[in-house]
Formats: C-alpha cells, structure tokens, sequence
C-alpha cells in the first residue's frame, strides 16, 4: 500500500503545477541535489497519480524495487523520495507497479541527462555551475529586433555534419570551435539544430522523444552542451533548436502510458493516436502537460541560453482530422476540425516565453493556410513569431524542377507567394526534408546537364535571398551535395576538392555576405513598402524583375532569368537614376558561370517601360539572377542671386568687359 503524507500540500510549486502555470516545473519535478541537515543526496519527485506504488532503482541500490519506496504527497499524483549518498552520473529509473498489477521501469520525464542508445536509463546530473561567457551576446540580444535584422540559419544535423576516421560523430566539444569557424567564414548569423534532445533511434533524427530534458549523451554532457552554445554566441551566432511538443514515442521507457494509464497523451482514442507515425499526442488540454510543455521550452532558453525553438508538425497538433480519415475524428464542440486545445495551448506557450525573453524566436513548421500563427495572442493568433513558408518552398523547388521549357506554363508558381508574402512573418526553408527520402539533393533538382544544374541552384539561391521573408538552408546544400543526406555518414566534403563544388561554396559565402550586408533585402519584409514589382508578367521568358526597398529608400533591382538562354538589350523599367551598376551576377566566372555579365554603367533612358518613366536596356545572363543597384542623380544646387554692383566688384569685372570688347572686334 502506497504510504501518503501531505508535508507539501502547500507547497506553492506543486500547486501551480496542477494549476497549469508552473513554467519552472523542473526545478520541482525530477532528481535534484539536496540537503537535509548533515545529509546530502538527491530528491526524487515525479507525477503519476494512476499508479498503485512507486519507488527509486538504480546501480546504488541493485535495481531492488523493495529498496527505495516513494511517498505520494497527498491528492497531488506526485510521488517523492530524498536518497542519501548519491553520487553524479549514477543511473536511476522509477519502478512503477500498476493498479492492474503490472510493473513498469520507466526513465524520468524531467530527467537532465541520460545513458546514450540503446541504454536508456535517467543519469543524476547537476546542472548548475557552468561559467558562461556570453554576456556581450545577452546583452546585445536585449534590444534585438529580429523583423528589422538578418537572419541567416543554417540548418545542421549534429550526427553526420563531420565525423571522425573512424565512423564517430563529433562531440558537442569537438564541433564548437570548427562549426564556429565554418559559420562566420560562410556568413551564416543562426544554426538551427535537428533536435537535441534524448532519443532511442537514430533513425528518427530526433524527432521522436524520451527525455525532453536532456541533450542526447550521444555527443556529451550536459555542460559540453552548453559550452557549445556559449561558443557560438561568443562568436555573435545565434542558435536555434528543434522541439517536437506535437508527439512522443511508444517506447518502454518513455512517456508512453507512463503511470500504465494514458497520462501525457490523449485518453480520448480519436486525439491520441499518429497512426502514420506511431506515437501518441500530447494531451494539450490538460494542466500537468501544459506544465511540462510549457516549462521545457523555457529550460532550454534559461538554461542553455538557447535562442529561438523550431516548433516542428505544428499542423498536426492543430487539427483533429490530421492524418485521419473520417471516421477516426471527432468534431470540436463547434462542430470544427480544429483543435481548440492545441491552439489555446500555443497561445499560452508563445506569450510565456516571449514575455520572459523577448529576444527569443519562436517559429512555427506550419505548412497550412491557418490565420495568424505570427500574430499576438491578444488578436486571437497563435503567438509565434516566425513560420516557415512552406507554400514558397513547395512552388519553387517544383517549379525549379521543371525542365525551362515547361516553367513558362508554370509562371505562377514563381509569382503567387507575393499574394500572402506579408501575412505572416515568414522564414524561407530549405531543410532537411527536402533532400531525403527520394526527392533528390537540392542539386540534382535542378534539370539539364552537368553545368547546368549549377547554374540552376546559384539562381534559385540568389533569387531566394532577395524574397521576402528570412533564410534557412540545410548543410551541404552550400557545396552541392549530389547525394540525398544520410544521418549515417557526413557530408561529403572531399566534393570540395573539385573546382565546380568549391566555386559554388565561395558563391554561397559571397551571397550570404550580400544578404546580411544589404538592409534592403531584410529590414522591410512585412509590407509593400519592402517590395515593389518591376515585371511579373514575363513568362514566355521565365524573368521576373523586382525592387527590394530598405528603410530609407535605398533600392536593389532584382532580375532573375530562369531559362537557359542569354537575353539581349532586354529592357526593364527603373526608377529615376542615372545610369545602374551590375553588382552581383550568379553566371560570373568566379562562381562557375559562362561570364555574361554587365560592364561598367548602364545608362538610364527616358523610356517608359512597366510603369516607371525611365527604363534601362541590358544583358540577361543564362539561368542566372542579378542584382542591380542605381546612381542617384546629383541635386541641382539653386542659382545664387546676384550680388549688388560695388565699386569693388565693378574693378573686379573690368578685365572681363575688356576681354569681350576684344572678342567683340575679332568677330566683326
């Protein structure tokens, strides 16, 4: 028979805990060093109110249920236990038996570290008294405006970035001072991270969780985590990680019906289930989940200096009939298949955290048309800061995938983004998913031969950093990487011994550098005033033409060409301008291209072309995007008035009148 005590039932933690709004749940929940009087040792508490007894096993105590039995805090669910003489790194488990009789051995939810695959046991680990160094970066990121600022990210799978001779991953140690270097080298300002937090199969990248609390041991310790973080900052990048609230894996160990009873899921059989992915849903509505939810979100930015989450399958949290067919849903109590929990549930997760850090990014893989997802909760949105555009994505890498013959019946997939491309603030991905799973490399999207296919890709790049809406790119797509990604393996690297793969990396770090130099392409991206068409008209010849506007005013033209073919005296309309300077061309020799650039000025005409008064004539390069940026005109100074006649000025002018006077004689 479980023992009970109520020594805690006022213990304020535990009640907002219940009440949904502990968002430092894990400072009260999981294992925590501690004292009591002359003693130390660790304090165990973990939630499960279905289960008849619990009790702590682990290496110091044979794994003996008998050895270490919990007490359950009076009608809480919350079981706790102080063991004495504990030591860090020790591994532990709750042995939990059911109401019906079974025993479950399962790891702790708020566990900080944890045994690496296949083991699966919770670590005791000390979190605190790691020395961070990246005051400067904090105290920078306080008056951050990220709507108004670069943002470059790119996107890195810590497994199969570099790995060793031998077949091993990099440790978070290892990486941090050769990522670093890498980053500022290329001009990548984020690294946003495939999740990072504990999971059993490689093959899940992560994105199926057992220990939402602890960076996987597969690359260290929790502080090697963080000195990997801190080294980052250091270096003024930011860094994101990949969170997965969505759902949860059905291993053992795990979260799954954890108290032998759904706890963290669902217990409604039409909610709980991804029957494609085999997991179970989070439980939005319930307090205690909000709680763990809520609160990991906040432990990764407190704790780990974390910048921003990545909040992945959000569209399946916000729909009842995500993945189902009809009779495997239930509509919400206004007859929707939205999922009003989830949706409350971000709205209190968004305005948590970004009220706490202001500076942090919440971003959103939202792949539907739901309204207001990087808008305040006050206005009814979801909160978010950021969404992945993931309708840009879908029509430029079909588009591009097109043979150019065809693109010209397809001319709106490169046009239509602009119909909704300030409703949201926006990130341009180009991720991981989009070079796996037989849809090819970025690369060997791109139809035609050889050459060719390079060419495509500077383009498209070129184009994507002048869109509206922040980047993202997935490593390897800056080399040209044939191959589709493979978590086994790094990248191939050895492809930059090859001129072609090496000019595309300088492009790349030339074209990162432009962006994040260039306010026009970054500083106004959420309304017209950033962005104005020159031509979208243009299909017959797969050009667009646009202005990209910073702030002040200050302009670049755009002009992508995306057929293979040089277009001659091709004329666009410009604003007012004396002459415009080709200041970055995608077909320059330099990057592997066949050299058709624009030398020196190009003279504007007073020729009306696209509604503009003045127009410019110029080369098109083949399947190339360039930039253009304009002379301005010099300001007529006003005509002084003349000065009054003086005696003085009347003897200045005398040699003048002589001179004409001689002039005068000459001519007649």
């Amino acid at each position: 028979m479980a023992k009970s005590t109520s020594k805690t039932q006022d213990n304020l933690p535990l009640y907002l805990f219940h009440q949904g709004t502990n968002y430092k749940s894990y400072e009260f929940l999981g294992a925590h060093p501690c004292k009591k009087g002359k003693v130390q040792g660790y304090v165990f508490r973990v939630w499960a109110p279905n289960a008849a007894e619990v009790s702590v096993v682990g290496n110091f105590n044979g794994w003996d249920p008998d050895a270490n039995p919990m007490e359950l805090l009076e009608k809480s669910g919350v079981w706790e236990l102080m063991i004495p003489d504990l030591a860090q790194y020790d591994i532990y488990k709750y042995c939990i038996k059911t109401r019906d009789g079974r025993t479950l051995m399962k790891s702790d939810p708020y566990a900080f570290h944890a045994e690496t695959a296949p083991d699966n046991a919770s670590k005791l680990y000390d979190i605190e008294g790691y020395e961070w160094k990246d005051k400067d970066w904090y105290d920078k990121r306080k008056d951050y405006n990220p709507y108004r600022s670069p943002i470059n990210i790119y996107e890195l799978h810590m497994g199969s970035w570099r790995r060793h001779e031998d077949g091993n991953p990099y440790s978070y140690r290892q990486v941090a001072d050769e990522l670093v270097s890498y980053l500022k080298e290329m001009g990548y300002n984020y690294v946003e991270f495939l999740p990072l937090m504990e999971y059993p199969f490689d093959g899940s990248w992560g994105y199926q969780v057992t220990g939402y609390y602890a960076p996987t041991s597969r690359y260290g310790t929790p502080h090697d985590f963080m000195y990997l973080v801190d080294t980052l900052h250091k270096a003024g990048i930011g860094v994101i990680m990949d969170w997965v609230p969505a759902h949860f894996p059905k291993d053992a160990h795990g979260l799954y019906e954890f108290d032998g009873q759904p706890l963290y899921e669902y217990q409604d059989v039409h909610k709980r289930e991804h029957a494609h992915w085999g997991t179970r849903i989070f439980d939005f509505g319930r307090n205690e989940v909000e709680c763990f939810l809520v609160s990991n979100a906040m432990f990764w930015i407190e704790k780990y200096h974390v910048d921003g989450l990545r909040v992945d399958a959000v569209a399946s949290m916000l729909y009842l009939d995500y993945g189902r067919e009809d009779w495997e849903w239930m509509p919400n109590v206004n007859g929707g298949r939205e999922n009003l929990e989830a949706g409350a549930f971000f709205q209190k997760l968004n305005t948590a955290v970004l009220t706490e850090h202001p500076g942090a990014l919440m971003i959103a893989e939202e792949s539907t048309a739901w309204p207001l997802v990087t808008k305040p909760a006050s206005v009814g949105g979801l909160g978010f800061n950021f969404k992945w555009n993931m309708g840009w994505m879908n029509d430029m890498l079909s588009y591009n995938s097109l043979d150019p013959y065809f693109r010209s019946y397809n001319h709106d997939k490169l046009t239509f983004s602009l119909f909704y491309a300030f409703s949201e603030n926006f990130i341009l991905p180009i991720s991981h998913d989009e070079v796996v799973h037989g849809k090819c490399s970025l690369i060997n999207k791109m139809p035609g031969e050889y050459e060719t296919k390079f060419s495509g890709v500077r383009a498209f790049l070129a184009y994507m950093m002048s869109h509206p809406g922040k980047k993202l790119l997935f490593m390897g797509c800056e080399f040209a990487q044939f191959i589709e990604w493979n978590y086994k393996q790094q990248l191939d690297w050895m492809l930059l011994g090859y001129d072609v793969h090496r000019q595309m990396q300088s492009f790349v770090k030339e074209l990162n550098q432009f962006y994040l130099n260039t306010p026009a392409f970054w500083q106004v991206e959420d309304s017209w005033d950033g962005f104005n068409w020159i031509s979208h008209d243009d299909n017959t010849q797969n050009i667009i033409a646009f202005r990209r506007i910073d702030e002040e005013g200050n302009d670049i033209v755009v002009l992508c060409n995306f057929a293979p073919v040089t277009r001659e005296n091709y004329r666009i309309g410009v604003p007012d301008a004396t002459s415009y300077d080709e200041i970055f061309n995608t077909d320059d020799i330099r990057f592997g291209g066949s050299g058709v650039v624009n030398k020196g000025a190009i003279r504007v005409k007073n020729v009306a072309e696209h509604g503009f008064d003045h127009s410019i004539s110029l080369t098109v390069p083949p399947l190339a995007t360039i930039y253009l940026k304009g002379r301005p005109r010099k300001v007529k100074q006003a005509v002084k008035p003349a000065a009054k006649t003086t005696r003085k000025t009347a003897a200045k002018s005398k040699p003048a009148s002589k001179a004409r006077a001689v002039k005068s004689k000459a001519s007649k």
